[in-house]
């Protein structure tokens, strides 16, 4: 089998059919909830929007355009965009710290965004509107990202080891802080603890044109360096025998990284297990090739998210947060994993 196809489909065709199958799910989910829309009218309100034809509107009931464009599609664009962030995140972290069980959450950026944001929400802080909870947030994941940086580099370089260590060891230490917040909170404690579960209620096309700038963004750094990323993962002494500069890249991988798990964290809530999850079962299906892997789990990735919200929304009797159901997901497939790592290592 050729390019890691497992299928009889060639690279290409496989991204291009996982890009058919996100949008098909885009249009399903916009039509789904309350009020029933059809997916031949969500087309025609997208195409009139785009398209600026108020024609294609006839026939359609008059609520139905603010239902779609104003209410359903932030939300579902906004799912989808965190899904992909996520899940080339992990690609990245699993890639270089060679570790299958690395995820956005190994360097402690979620518990750093989660303690931002708790603050936040502890303070009431006001004079950023909407918008304080998901800046506290970014900045506690960025500066969270720093001082594990810090912690794991000596003499300019930086360990895969020592980044789990240090990850660890600083998320240990913000979790600590978060149940202190939570503990001292009284009446905001129950948002604090909404937010932390995760959701993508209320969004709203800032948030959309937000999130898809740093992950396209990320996206474009991360397939620069693809290749390079592809002979680091040969060993460092491999890499550097071919000019691959890789203490310089790594950290540049690393940052941008954890900036796109920072800014989808501070507009969603912590949001487990996607970036673990996708890039395995995309590896199985487009093999390891960074370059191939990439667009591939991004599309995965916003799949996987946005179908996981849709059925919070509008499957289920209650919503719940879209965090519980990823735990509950990605909880048995983490288990999966290490086990079998654990046989490797037995049987190797």
């Amino acid at each position: 089998m050729k390019n890691g196809n497992r299928f009889g489909l060639s690279v290409g065709a496989q991204t291009f059919l996982l890009a058919v199958v996100l949008c098909t799910v885009i249009v399903a989910s916009t039509g789904m909830g309350y009020i029933k829309i059809s997916p031949i009218e969500v087309l025609r309100i997208i195409a009139s929007k785009v398209c600026g034809h108020e024609r294609l509107l006839d026939g359609i009931n008059h609520i139905f355009p603010y239902v779609v464009v104003d209410v359903r599609l932030p939300r579902i664009l906004t799912a989808a965009i965190v899904g992909g962030g996520l899940s080339i995140a992990g690609t990245i972290f699993q890639g270089i710290l060679l570790n299958p069980l690395a995820d956005p959450y190994t360097l402690g950026i979620s518990a750093g965004a989660a303690f931002g944001a708790s603050i936040a929400l502890l303070l009431n802080v006001g004079f950023l509107g909407i918008y304080a909870v998901p800046f506290f947030a970014f900045v506690g994941a960025v500066a969270t990202l720093f001082v594990v940086l810090y912690l794991s580099s000596f003499n300019g370089q930086v360990s895969s080891n020592n980044l789990i260590l240090s990850g660890i060891i600083v998320a240990a230490i913000l979790s600590a802080g978060i149940s202190f917040i939570k503990y001292v909170a009284d009446e905001q404690v129950s948002v604090i603890i909404f937010w932390l579960m995760g959701s993508f209620g209320s969004k709203t096309w800032v948030d959309v044109f937000l999130t898809s700038l740093f992950v396209l963004i990320g996206f474009f750094v991360f397939v620069f360096f693809a290749r390079d990323l592809n002979i680091m993962s040969t060993g460092n002494r491999s890499a550097a025998s071919l000019g691959v500069e890789t203490n310089r890249i790594r950290v540049i991988l690393l940052v941008t990284a954890s900036l796109i798990t920072a800014v989808c964290v501070s507009v969603s809530g912590i949001i487990g297990f996607v970036g673990l999850i996708v890039p395995h079962l995309m590896r199985f299906l487009v093999g390891p090739d960074n370059r191939k892997l990439l667009p591939a789990s991004a599309l995965a990735g916003a799949t996987l998210l946005l179908c996981a919200d849709t059925i919070t929304r509008a499957v289920l009797p209650t919503e719940i947060p879209i965090g519980v159901l990823t735990a509950l997901i990605g909880g048995p497939f983490f288990c999966y994993i290490f086990r079998q790592r654990q046989i490797a290592r037995m049987m190797g």
